[in-house]
């Protein structure tokens, strides 16, 4: 798997308890070649939580990307007439996040950077995080799911016996759902259980 000459946009949103699952899965990403722009959501940008500070997250994907991150509105609508990112990964996507793309909002620079993409009909991958999934949130990824140009990290239920409506993506999949996506192509599977050894 090689990304090398290819842009990779990485945009955090706020599901904090996932940061340090997908972080390292940008940095395999920059490891295997990928120029990787890093995008923050106005809550990873501005909201400290147990899980780090706003400026701890911001720091920590400059260190891996060596790039800024873009964190406002104005600095991710160009994305789309540049056709700089030859894909855009959205990890974790929150329940918040897949809400508003699934019915069309702009008002963040996530959400505008994945507008931008779209537009030129680029790739966009959502390796979700949301605790309603099988709830109200089913309806928003039933819309995302056949949507020309999104693809998913493939998913599942994280802990079905204390929370039976949550599923999160298999981060350690980033990459490889990125190269697929890069060339039209949705990783299978799709749905699989998040940490469950069905091997047994």
């Amino acid at each position: 798997m090689n990304f090398h000459g290819k842009t990779i946009g990485f945009a955090l949103t706020g599901s904090h308890c996932t940061h340090d699952e997908v972080l390292p899965e940008m940095k395999r990403l920059v490891s295997l070649g990928a120029d990787v722009i890093p995008i923050l959501s106005h809550t990873v940008a501005t909201v400290d939580s147990r899980f780090g500070t706003a400026e701890d997250w911001k720091q920590r994907v400059i260190e891996i990307t060596g790039n800024t991150p873009l964190m406002t509105v104005p600095e991710t609508e160009p994305l789309g007439p540049s056709q700089k990112l030859d894909c855009l990964v959205i990890a974790p996507c929150t329940g918040n996040t897949m809400a508003r793309l699934a019915n069309a909002l702009t008002d963040g620079p996530v959400l505008m950077a994945a507008k931008a993409q779209i537009r030129t009909h680029r790739p966009v991958v959502l390796a979700i995080s949301t605790n309603d999934a099988l709830g109200f949130n089913a309806a928003n990824i039933a819309k995302l799911l056949p949507a020309k140009d999104f693809y998913f990290v493939p998913f599942g239920q994280d802990n079905p016996e204390k929370k039976p409506k949550s599923m999160v993506a298999r981060m350690e999949m980033i990459p490889e759902t990125c190269f697929e996506a890069i060339v039209g192509k949705q990783i299978q599977p799709l749905i699989v259980e998040k940490y469950r050894d069905l091997t047994s």
